[in-house]
């Protein structure tokens, strides 16, 4: 029988469900779907995936590519086409018997899965894993129909009955692919065939070097064992400038490239080898941020998307120059400004940044705060639907903040985290 594997947010080879428990002697097939849908511009000029992103997804394609080939496999197959539209073609033309791939949490993809399994032959079964969770969801104190709505209370619930995230043994070897499999192989394309412009090397952006799987985990083994920069993390976190302030996996674990759950293990073992700290206990509680709202989103659903989002209020929905303003960084608020042209120029920015410049297109100008979340989507390397939106909910006071909302003095945010204008002087300037 043949196996399809369809890799999507789980580029690696580590710690994958999606690979356990394959018969070696049957032929197996990992595909990636590359949809042209997410890089074609809106009615607002904005894709869904800019060309940072394309460029970081694009080499952990082949980082994935080069580890598939490593085990045996003839590699990845890269089709440039909507999965729904691909994969049941694939799947009657070699005779699959098993599609298999990591179940989803927001609407979109979750509609997207149901649309395949409607369009599979019979002779094909879908199968769903659970992946890129922290946690299984039948390992939580609490089912997801009565998830705590506010953080604090999930934080507090998961501590008390703390469950062990469980991680997949890795593999040594993948099974060939079907014969006829080899001629549906194209050249992968560039990012000018995606219609998008090489972005220009920026020697100010804070980010390591690097994307795929070898490139994550040399970072984490860097970050909490070769520097201990963790250690320090909490103090930190909020910081503007320079690789070490914050942990910058993020990344790496939105395409997969790193997983999660090893994210976490790893954590636990530097604590039981050099002592938990309020720094290491800091970063173990932006994980359980991200889960957070990962489950919320799947439990919420497309209500996440609204206007008034989780809220009974509707918050400003203007969409004038001033959001032009803005995402140009031409406010005329040089912390602001630095912010975005640290965003649009490096496809990063600092968790502290990005509540200052959402706090400022929302509070400040009054703008329709899914503006600012879909001009993240496009522009961050490390985009998370989940960690996005749901923190731009949080700022505009439609998700999750019991507080509703939350509005920032961008002078004091500037007098106290770039007090000598360090920060501002870095990307204002010119390069």
């Amino acid at each position: 029988m043949t196996t399809l594997l369809w890799f999507k947010q789980d580029l690696r080879l580590h710690d994958n469900t999606l690979l356990a428990d394959l018969d070696l002697t049957q032929p197996c097939l990992p595909v990636y779907c590359l949809d042209p849908a997410q890089f074609i511009a809106d009615e607002h000029g904005m894709r869904r995936c800019g060309a940072r992103r394309a460029q970081h997804l694009l080499a952990s394609l082949d980082a994935l590519d080069a580890g598939l080939r490593t085990l045996g496999s003839p590699g990845l197959l890269l089709l440039q086409q909507a999965p729904e539209q691909a994969l049941p073609q694939l799947c009657r033309e070699l005779n699959v018997g098993l599609l298999r791939t990591h179940s989803e949490y927001a609407p979109e993809e979750l509609k997207r899965l149901q649309q395949i399994a409607g369009q599979l032959p019979d002779h094909c079964r879908l199968q769903q894993v659970q992946d890129n969770r922290l946690f299984a969801l039948e390992s939580l104190p609490f089912s997801l129909e009565r998830m705590p709505q506010v953080f604090t209370r999930f934080r507090n619930q998961i501590e008390r009955q703390l469950p062990e995230p469980s991680e997949s043994r890795a593999r040594q070897r993948m099974g060939p692919w079907p014969r006829v499999a080899i001629n549906l192989r194209q050249a992968w394309p560039t990012l000018s065939q995606l219609g998008l412009e090489q972005p220009v090397a920026e020697p100010r952006s804070a980010l390591p070097p690097g994307a795929g799987e070898a490139a994550a985990l040399d970072w984490l083994n860097q970050y909490l064992w070769r520097d201990r920069s963790v250690r320090h993390y909490k103090e930190t976190r909020n910081g503007l400038l320079g690789r070490d302030f914050s942990s910058k996996l993020s990344p790496w674990l939105a395409h997969g490239s790193l997983s999660v759950r090893h994210v976490w293990r790893e954590l636990r073992r530097h604590e039981a080898e050099h002592g938990a700290n309020d720094s290491t206990y800091w970063l173990g509680f932006e994980l359980l941020w991200r889960e957070f709202f990962r489950l919320s989103l799947q439990q919420h659903g497309a209500a996440w998307f609204r206007l008034r989002g989780l809220s009974e209020h509707k918050p400003c929905a203007h969409r004038d120059e001033r959001f032009e303003q803005w995402r140009n960084g031409r406010t005329g608020n040089d912390f602001v400004d630095a912010c975005l042209h640290e965003l649009n120029g490096s496809g990063f920015l600092s968790n502290r940044g990005r509540q200052i410049a959402a706090s400022y297109l929302v509070h400040e100008l009054q703008q329709d705060w899914r503006l600012g979340a879909a001009w993240f989507e496009q522009q961050l390397i490390d985009y998370e639907v989940g960690s996005n939106w749901g923190n731009w909910a949080y700022i505009a006071g439609v998700g999750h903040d019991p507080r509703g909302g939350r509005r920032f003095n961008v002078q004091e945010q500037a007098t106290r985290h770039d007090p000598e204008g360090a920060y501002v002087h870095t990307w204002l300037a010119a390069p």
